[in-house]
């Protein structure tokens, strides 16, 4: 098994985060124990569940980090749909991270799939 580094849904899991924390440093001030940092919160988890079930040396392993990863993009969903419901989330934004969001639970699913096939490797 190759780095998580080179993987593709690793990287724009990056990026993700990074868009994240912009967006939700325009959240209210309330909010910064709350909606906030849950939605950073399962930002992160996505990338760091991605190279923590890389580096446990087996295929089964890096599939269950890799459906927590998974998870946690429904996390992201959830957080990002309460937040343009309640008007933190301009409709545009809002659109962009869920086809963002979106994109990336293809690309884990794939992997996952990969995973799967006892005869493909990541």
């Amino acid at each position: 098994m190759g780095t998580h580094k080179n993987l593709r849904v690793y990287k724009e899991s990056m990026d993700f985060v990074t868009t994240i924390y912009v967006v939700t440093r325009n959240y209210p001030k309330e909010e910064l124990f709350g909606l906030t940092s849950q939605t950073r919160r399962s930002s992160v988890s996505v990338p760091l569940n991605i190279s923590e079930g890389s580096s446990r040396g087996s295929k089964k392993d890096f599939r269950r980090f890799l459906k927590y990863s998974l998870g946690s993009t429904s996390e992201i969903d959830t957080a990002l749909t309460i937040a343009f419901n309640v008007g933190y989330l301009p409709k545009e934004d809002f659109n962009s991270l869920i086809t963002r969001l979106i994109g990336l639970r293809k690309q884990l699913i794939a992997l996952i799939k990969t995973l799967d096939n006892p005869s493909d490797s990541p």
